[in-house]
């Protein structure tokens, strides 16, 4: 789904919405802004963080709307959260892959303020951004809180999208090894299900129970995923010739997937 696939309705309503947070440039300056994030959204690395997840994320808010205090301020930091995005394998094993949420509040702030958003309302949107890192909203924030249960609404869909979901976050990580794909998207669904609660507003609370039930199977098949990867099998090698003792031959060095892409890997990723 790019720029040309998108709904007709989604520009519109940037324009709507940006108009009622303040915006008072030219229309035309309004929909290039609304265009420029769409063609973010449509970007060809994204598999699951792309613009259905965006169309769905406004779709949640709209669901939830009565119980915040700014809708159309939620649903432009909903249009912003994840508009800068990267799933590379530097910014993945430095823990710095997904929605890169404090680069995209930034630009939030900038390209809403240059739209004549009030400085203070842009600000606010700024904010929202930065409280979805982690799903860590304020408990005495409801328009934070009603955003990052619009982030994770799509966890309670049925499980037939749930799988699809599953294979479109696994596609945006295709070139993560398998063992550290598992290992890495298995600690980030115990976290959230350690949780006393996934969905922080009063409205997200339906959502819970059958997100519950999606990350329990998600998880189940995950380990035994990861069970069943043959962990014996021998690393990559490379034969490299001792200079210090040519007379006893070549070494054998053991080149991990890391290494062979010239990347230093120290820890685990975060996807």
């Amino acid at each position: 789904m790019g720029v040309t696939q998108a709904p007709q309705w989604l520009v519109p309503a940037f324009v709507r919405s940006a108009r009622a947070i303040g915006a008072d440039a030219p229309q035309p300056q309004i929909e290039a802004v609304a265009l420029g994030l769409i063609d973010n959204w449509s970007s060809p690395d994204r598999h699951h963080h792309a613009l259905k997840h965006l169309v769905d994320v406004l779709a949640s808010i709209d669901e939830i709307a009565e119980e915040t205090h700014d809708p159309d301020v939620v649903r432009i930091a909903g249009w912003y959260h994840g508009a800068e995005f990267t799933s590379g394998v530097v910014a993945a094993y430095s823990q710095r892959a997904g929605e890169d949420t404090e680069s995209s509040a930034d630009r939030a702030r900038a390209e809403l303020t240059g739209l004549g958003v009030p400085a203070e309302t842009a600000e606010r949107v700024r904010d929202l951004i930065l409280q979805i890192h982690r799903h860590s909203a304020s408990e005495r924030d409801v328009d934070a809180q009603a955003l990052s249960d619009a982030d994770l609404a799509g966890l309670a869909c049925e499980p037939q999208k749930y799988a699809a979901y599953r294979k479109n976050v696994r596609a945006e990580f295709a070139h993560i090894p398998a063992e550290d794909y598992l290992q890495a998207r298995i600690k980030i669904l115990r976290k959230l299900t350690s949780r006393s609660r996934i969905f922080c507003s009063p409205m997200g609370s339906r959502w819970e129970e059958p997100a519950r039930e999606n990350i329990a199977a998600e998880l189940c098949r995950l380990e035994n995923e990861l069970d069943g990867l043959d962990r014996t099998e021998a690393a990559p090698q490379v034969r490299v010739e001792s200079s210090a003792h040519p007379a006893e031959g070549s070494q054998v060095h053991r080149v991990s997937q890391a290494e062979q892409s010239g990347t230093t890997l120290g820890r685990a990723p975060r996807l």
